[in-house]
């Protein structure tokens, strides 16, 4: 337990995937323009790593390049909630991603599942008024 809330935490500033080199591109087409995140520059030094970076309101969202990098088979993810959830599994559906369909969880939001070129389980989901 902190013991100010100087020493709280209180954001969450980036989140990130890996991707195997070959799927570097497939990656970046899958967030930025099936999921239409807004790509930003990499600082200069870490430019000759690869990936991507995109902002995503207050936070960023990273793609890190990593050979042999396995996504498949785990739960863990990524969500995204989106303001319109019937035209992003549109979206995702036409660029030819498989959608699993789920019950809202427990606190009201609605979702589906899909995953990147790489396998990353990404969540996406709406939460009504």
């Amino acid at each position: 337990m902190p013991s100010s809330e100087a020493e709280a935490t209180i954001a969450i500033d980036h989140v990130q995937v890996t991707v195997p080199p070959e799927l570097e591109a497939a990656a970046k087409v899958f967030y930025g323009q099936v999921l239409g995140l807004g790509e930003i520059a990499k600082p200069e030094a870490l430019k000759r790593r690869g990936g991507a970076w995109y902002a995503l309101g207050n936070a960023q969202f990273h793609i890190a390049i990593e050979p042999g990098a396995a996504g498949a088979g785990s739960r863990r993810h990524v969500c995204f909630r989106v303001a319109d959830l019937e035209g992003m599994r549109a979206r995702v559906l036409a660029a030819g991603f498989a959608v699993t369909e789920d019950q809202p969880q427990a606190d009201g939001l609605e979702r589906f599942f899909t995953h990147d070129p790489a396998g990353n389980r990404v969540e996406i989901g709406w939460r009504p008024a």
